[in-house]
């Protein structure tokens, strides 16, 4: 087997879209950042969601059934790094933003790229991490920018925070 920390530097190479994961319900307010998100199928929409059992925020998501994924844009870099830090009361954390809410009334980010609504329909223990299956409810997607295009998102890579925007354009 591969070594955890020869795995990590492997996977620091792999780019993942930043976003802030948050959830509302009998369990409280909760949220953390995550790139461990992906799409599982369209039919039906299903997002998974991939969540340390360990984490603070982990008994929130168990209970409420419900979450919200807001995919940040690139100058939304200073919220990912709120919902990362483990000293913030959820309060404190969510205040750094405008809220509002779909369907499930897991906190929708007012500024996010899309926000998927989701309801967890599965759950599977992989090691230290809870995998979510996630059934889309509800889609608000950002209007595009002065140009014609939404903003830039904002992505992982190799340890470091990347925005994508004009120079980063799709090739041909």
């Amino acid at each position: 087997m591969v070594e955890v920390s020869r795995f990590r530097n492997g996977m620091s190479m792999l780019t993942g879209a930043v976003n802030i994961i948050t959830t509302a319900g009998p369990g409280g307010r909760a949220g953390f950042t995550a790139t461990a998100v992906c799409s599982v199928t369209d039919q039906p929409p299903t997002l998974l969601v991939c969540l340390n059992q360990s984490s603070f925020v982990h008994r929130a998501f168990t209970e409420n059934g419900v979450l919200c994924v807001n995919p940040l844009c690139g100058a939304q870099q200073s919220l990912s790094e709120v919902f990362s830090n483990r000293a913030l009361s959820a309060d404190e954390r969510f205040a750094h933003a405008d809220w509002t809410s779909l369907e499930t009334g897991s906190p929708a980010l007012a500024g996010a790229l899309v926000n998927f609504d989701c309801r967890i329909v599965d759950t599977h223990s992989v090691g230290t991490h809870s995998v979510f299956y996630c059934q889309v409810v509800d889609i608000r997607q950002r209007d595009a920018g002065p140009e014609g295009r939404p903003d830039g998102g904002l992505v992982y890579f190799n340890r470091a925070y990347h925005r994508l925007g004009d120079a980063s354009r799709a090739l041909p």
